[in-house]
């Protein structure tokens, strides 16, 4: 009577590791660049809401601070409600601006954004990279410069 073998051989199975591991060593550096560029997005999207509250209470002539503008801190910013984010000078130009921190990749601490709005009303979205260790232009949103 002839048994017939049932299951893998050890080259089979070393075979299928060395092929999980190729996929896994490309999949992860991917991630998390992915990770960091939806952060990077992330922070931009919820600093520009502001952008709005920012006009609203420049024209009716109120102070820009975070209880004006409706600031509620991200978990991807160090900021806290006690750290302003806008500033505004005599001739109506000014800034929005959070750090990344927090929750954010560890790449992206220190990173600054900030939306600088000219005297004439135009914003700008300005990404500042000088204390951001891990910092690839890959992460940066179509919408912003870099400097």
């Amino acid at each position: 009577m002839q048994q017939n073998q049932q299951g893998f051989t050890l080259i089979e199975l070393m075979v299928v590791l060395a092929i999980i591991g190729i996929l896994a060593s490309v999949a992860i550096p991917s991630y998390y660049d992915y990770l960091a560029r939806t952060q990077v997005n992330r922070v931009v999207s919820e600093l520009g809401v502001y952008r709005t509250a920012y006009e609203t209470t420049l024209t009716n002539n109120e102070a820009i601070n975070n209880a004006n503008l409706g600031y509620v801190p991200s978990s991807l910013t160090t900021g806290t409600t006690a750290t302003e984010i806008g500033t505004t000078n005599p001739d109506n130009s000014g800034h929005l601006q959070v750090t990344m921190g927090g929750n954010a990749q560890s790449e992206l601490a220190g990173l600054v954004v900030r939306f600088e709005r000219s005297a004439a009303g135009q914003w700008a979205c300005i990404i500042d990279t000088s204390a951001a260790s891990g910092w690839q232009a890959s992460y940066r949103p179509a919408a912003c410069s870099v400097i």
